[in-house]
């Protein structure tokens, strides 16, 4: 079946099992590999994406769910608080090891994009459920609360 829809500000339409996660839909037809495979069962966060500014974990969303949707990854760029959000997390050197920051960053600015100045509750609220291995949660919250002021 033909499946429509926009990644980045790019039109695709593909011939696609309508199953297929968005993920590998990202990760191997669109050769889009900045969106990162983590648990493969949405509870780690590596995978996030905003789908119409709301964020969704690709590894468990078919692409049947996103006809006609837009989606944002870590590769956009042309999203304002997008770049606000890279340039805090570089500023307060957030990364450690980098393998969740794509994810990390994309639910910061599902965040951001609900609610522009969200109190520390919010962000920690918000962020449960995307992993950080090396345990930069703080530098995270941090990052958020810049970016979000600026």
């Amino acid at each position: 079946m033909i499946t429509k829809f926009k990644v980045d500000n790019v039109d695709y339409s593909i011939d696609i099992d309508q199953n297929t996660p968005l993920l590998w839909v990202l990760r191997e037809t669109l050769n889009l590999t900045n969106t990162k495979f983590g648990c493969g069962v949405g509870e780690c966060g590596a995978c996030t994406v905003l789908m119409d500014n709301k964020s969704i974990r690709a590894c468990t969303t078919p692409i049947s769910m996103i006809i006609n949707k837009e989606i944002t990854t870590i590769a956009n760029e042309n999203d304002k608080d997008l770049k606000k959000l890279q340039n805090a997390w570089i500023d307060e050197d957030v990364s450690q090891c980098g393998y969740c920051q794509p994810g990390q960053i994309i639910n910061a600015l599902g965040l951001i994009k609900q609610t522009p100045l969200p109190s520390d509750e919010q962000i920690i609220f918000s962020m449960n459920g995307n992993i950080c291995r090396c345990g930069t949660y703080n530098k995270i919250k941090t990052a958020i609360k810049i970016a979000s002021k600026s």
